[in-house]
């Protein structure tokens, strides 16, 4: 029987794909609003946290600076 090889490239180790994980603490009103959000558009929790972070980071001004 002639089969296919299935060829792995290395595993990129933790923290060598351009991500970082960490922890945070958020109140629980706001964790509903994000599951609910996530419900809706679709998205995974991660993945709509991460964009809701990139437009806020894009959008911030530091006063006095």
């Amino acid at each position: 029987m002639d089969m296919e090889k299935l060829v792995l490239p290395p595993k990129r180790p933790k923290g060598e794909d351009g991500y970082k994980t960490f922890s945070i603490r958020i109140q629980d009103e706001l964790v509903e609003k994000i599951n609910e959000l996530a419900a809706k558009s679709g998205y995974s929790r991660n993945e709509l946290i991460g964009k809701l972070l990139r437009f806020a980071v894009d959008r911030c001004d530091i006063e006095g600076s």
